[in-house]
């Protein structure tokens, strides 16, 4: 069995401080992708020991960025899409081992007024496109922050935030298109009646202690895993970052 982390770390230095290589040593996952790192190259020098490290950065600096800790060596990887109006803020990072491909995605946030959101629309289009044609080849694990809320039940305040990034129907609507072209949304598959399962949480109006948050970080996988599929949580205990770590057990 395979145990795999993904957290929006929301700056990787700041959350090295906040305790970061405890927890990551702790769980002694056989991959953990990280979003949002907010680094260049050689802004930080992570002793992960036995692990191979994939880092993309985003042009911009302390800006988004992916990262792919492995204990296994994979056959290759991808950095992006390969369409470069996508692949300038190091969004993507793509590992291929023998049985399967490892995806970890930050997906672009919408902004406030939805003013991103045409570009939103375009990148879950070509996303959903490229994760399609790796899954002709190999089935398909995806996990990152996905800057999504899928349906009411995963945010506390779906009547306020209806029109708000995150929660509109577009990007909803672009979930229940991806799902529908073969994939599992896992948490849910384990849990699909749960309430007040979340993985971010605003900084103000003390919403994490109040647990008034938002589920937009995800594990999803190629149907045909199903039954290799052994479990999936969120660990909202773990601190250091307005995200909590996602985990996903699977048989591999």
């Amino acid at each position: 069995m395979k145990r795999i982390i993904s957290w929006n770390v929301n700056g990787i230095r700041a959350c090295v401080k906040k305790g970061f290589l405890d927890y990551f040593n702790a769980m002694d996952a056989d991959i953990f992708c990280i979003q949002e790192s907010k680094l260049q190259e050689g802004q930080i020098d992570l002793n992960l020991e036995g692990y191979h490290q994939y880092w993309n950065y985003a042009e911009k600096k302390g800006y988004s960025g992916t990262a792919i800790f492995t204990k296994e060596e994979p056959i290759s990887v991808l950095y992006g899409l390969g369409i470069e109006e996508h692949d300038t803020e190091g969004r993507v990072i793509t590992l291929e081992y023998d049985d399967f491909y490892m995806v970890t995605v930050y997906t672009p946030n919408s902004k406030p007024e939805l003013a991103r959101l045409t570009y939103r629309m375009q990148w879950e289009d070509d996303f959903r496109e490229y994760i399609k044609k790796l899954d002709e080849k190999k089935p398909v694990i995806i996990c990152g922050d996905l800057n999504v809320a899928h349906n009411e039940i995963d945010l506390k305040n779906p009547k306020n935030n209806s029109k708000n990034p995150g929660f509109s129907d577009e990007e909803r609507g672009k979930f229940t298109s991806f799902i529908g072209s073969g994939f599992i949304d896992t948490y849910r598959y384990f849990y699909p009646n749960k309430e007040g399962a979340y993985s971010w949480w605003s900084y103000r109006f003390k919403a994490r202690e109040n647990n008034a948050g938002w589920r937009i970080d995800y594990f999803c996988v190629s149907k045909r895993l199903q039954e290799r599929l052994v479990g999936a949580d969120i660990h909202s205990e773990v601190l250091g970052s307005d995200h909590c770590p996602v985990e996903l057990k699977i048989q591999l």
